[in-house]
C-alpha cells in the first residue's frame, strides 16, 4: 500500500513539475495577429516593456524575463505551475505585435512558493466567512424558525385528525407538512444568502439519493403504501374470520407493515400489506348468513329419491338451520360401489359455531338415512385368484366345517344426548379472546382498523 502511494506521488510529480527546474522548452506558439511591415510594426523594446508591465502586476509572474526579437517573445524564468505557464501564454498572445512565442519558463520546485497561493487563498475565505458570519446566523436562524414552527403546527394542532380518516393517515399528514416547511425553511435560508443556486444542486442530489434508497427499501416502501391504502379501505374489521393468500385467521391488527391474524390454532400469521392488497381476500364474517357443504354415499340400488327426502327433512328439523335460503340436496357423482349425495344448508354464524353446526348436521344426516334403511356402504373391492390359489382355498373350505346362522337381530339403539363439546350453540371464544389480547397487548404498536368503521 505504502509503494502504490509513493509510486503515485511520484508520478503526479513528474507530470507537474521537472526535477532541479529543468522544464524542456515547447516549440514556438505562432499568433493570430498579422505581421507588421513599414512604419505600422510595433518594435521590439515596445512589446517587451509592455509584457514586463504586465507580468509585474500579475502574481506568480514576477520571476519572468521577456525578450523579443523581431516579433518572436522568449519567456524565461519560473511560473507556479503549468495553469500559469498557459495564462502567461494566453497574456503575451494578446499583446499587439508578437508573431511568436517561445516559452521556455520552468515550474517552480520551491515549497514555499508553491503553497504561499494555497495559503493566501484559504486566509481571504477565511476572511470572508468571517465578514458573512453575520448573514449566515441570520439565515439559520430564519431556516431554525420556520423548522420549528412547523413542528408546533404538526404536532400541537388537532386538525390533522380531523382532516384525515384515521390516525395513520394524520400522521402520513404530519411528515409531509414538516418535510414542506423544512424545504421553504432551507430555501428562505438560501435566498438570504443569495445562493439559491446552489438549491438545484442540492435537490437533485437529493432526488438522485432518494432513487437509490427507494430501490434499496422498495418492499418497504411498498408495504407502506399498502398500509395507507388499506387503512382508507378497511377491508375488514377486528376479529373478522378472513382468508387472505391461502392463510386463515381472525383479524387481530393492521400494522404499517403488516396484517397480523390469529389463526384457530391460535398461531399469530403476519402477512405484509403489500400481497394483502393486492391478494384475494375471504370475509367470512362480513355476512352472518354462510353456507355449510357436506357429502354421504349410499348404496347404488337405493330409491335415491326417498334418501335425499330423508336426509333434508332431518336437516330441516334442525333448529340453528335456516328456512330462508332453504336446504339444498342433490346428487354429486356415481361413484364405485355408491352414489354420492351432497347436502347444503345455512345457518347464522353469529349465533351458533359453524363447524360444529356443520358436524351435527352430518351426524343427524347419517342417522336419518340409515334409520330409513339406507345402507352407507363402505367401498367394494374385486379380487381375482389364479388356479392354484383357487384351489388352496377350495381345500382349506372343505377341511372347515361351517355353521350358517341367520344374524340376530340388532337391540334398538337408544340416542344418546349430545355432549357440550359438539353443542353448535356454544361458540368456541379462544380464538377471539387471542384476538383481543393481541390488540391490547402492550408492545403491539399501532393499529390501523377503526372497529366502528364498516368493512367495504
Amino acid at each position: 500500500m505504502i509503494r502504490t502511494l509513493t509510486a503515485t506521488l511520484l508520478m503526479a510529480t513528474l507530470l507537474t513539475a521537472q526535477p532541479g527546474g529543468a522544464q524542456t522548452a515547447s516549440d514556438p506558439v505562432q499568433t493570430d495577429s498579422s505581421i507588421g511591415v513599414g512604419e505600422d510594426t510595433v518594435s521590439d523594446t515596445q512589446i517587451r516593456d509592455r509584457i514586463n508591465t504586465l507580468a509585474r502586476q500579475i502574481t506568480g509572474f514576477q520571476n519572468v524575463t521577456v525578450s523579443v526579437s523581431g516579433g518572436v517573445v522568449r519567456l524565461q524564468g519560473q511560473v507556479l505551475d503549468n495553469t500559469r505557464r498557459a495564462e502567461l501564454e494566453g497574456i503575451v498572445n494578446r499583446v499587439e505585435g508578437v508573431v511568436a512565442i517561445e516559452n521556455e519558463t520552468t515550474i517552480s520546485t520551491s515549497l514555499e512558493e508553491r503553497l504561499e497561493p494555497a495559503v493566501d487563498r484559504i486566509l481571504d475565505r477565511g476572511r470572508n466567512i468571517a465578514l458573512n458570519a453575520p448573514i449566515f446566523i441570520v439565515a439559520f436562524l430564519v431556516f431554525v424558525a420556520i423548522a420549528v414552527l412547523g413542528w408546533l403546527l404538526t404536532t400541537r394542532l388537532a386538525i390533522w385528525q380531523w382532516l384525515a380518516p384515521n390516525k395513520f393517515i394524520a400522521d402520513v399528514y404530519r411528515a409531509v407538512a414538516r418535510i414542506v416547511f423544512i424545504v421553504v425553511g432551507i430555501v428562505v435560508g438560501l435566498d438570504i444568502l443569495n445562493a439559491t443556486a446552489l438549491l438545484g444542486a442540492v435537490l437533485g442530489a437529493a432526488g438522485v439519493v432518494g432513487l437509490a434508497l427507494g430501490f434499496a427499501v422498495r418492499d418497504t416502501v411498498e408495504n407502506f403504501i399498502a398500509s395507507i391504502l388499506l387503512s382508507l379501505r378497511q377491508p375488514f374489521r377486528p376479529n373478522d374470520f378472513v382468508g387472505i393468500d391461502g392463510k386463515e385467521g381472525n383479524v387481530a391488527r393492521l400494522t404499517s407493515r403488516a396484517t397480523i391474524l390469529i389463526s384457530p390454532d391460535g398461531n399469530h400469521i403476519r402477512i405484509p400489506n403489500a400481497t394483502v392488497f393486492k391478494g384475494h381476500i375471504i370475509n367470512y364474517t362480513r355476512d352472518p348468513n354462510r353456507r355449510f357443504t357436506f357429502e354421504l354415499g349410499v348404496d347404488a340400488d337405493s330409491d335415491l329419491a326417498a334418501a335425499l327426502a330423508a336426509a333434508t327433512s332431518a336437516l330441516e328439523k334442525l333448529p340453528f338451520v335456516l328456512n330462508d335460503p332453504p336446504v339444498s340436496a342433490w346428487i354429486a357423482e356415481v361413484g364405485d360401489s355408491n352414489v354420492v349425495l351432497t347436502f347444503a344448508a345455512w345457518v347464522d354464524q353469529s349465533r351458533v359455531d359453524f363447524m360444529k353446526a356443520r358436524g351435527e348436521a352430518i351426524r343427524v344426516t347419517k342417522t336419518a338415512l340409515e334409520s330409513a334403511g339406507f345402507g352407507l356402504p363402505e367401498p367394494i373391492y374385486r379380487l381375482r385368484l389364479d388356479e392354484r390359489s383357487a384351489q388352496q382355498l377350495s381345500g382349506t373350505l372343505s377341511e372347515t366345517e361351517t355353521e350358517t346362522r341367520s344374524p340376530e337381530p340388532l337391540p334398538p339403539q337408544t340416542e344418546t344426548a349430545l355432549p357440550a363439546a359438539s353443542d353448535p350453540e356454544q361458540s368456541s371464544a379462544e380464538t377471539s379472546d387471542a384476538v383481543e389480547r393481541e390488540r391490547r397487548a402492550t408492545d403491539a404498536g399501532g393499529d390501523l382498523l377503526n372497529p366502528d368503521k364498516k368493512s367495504e
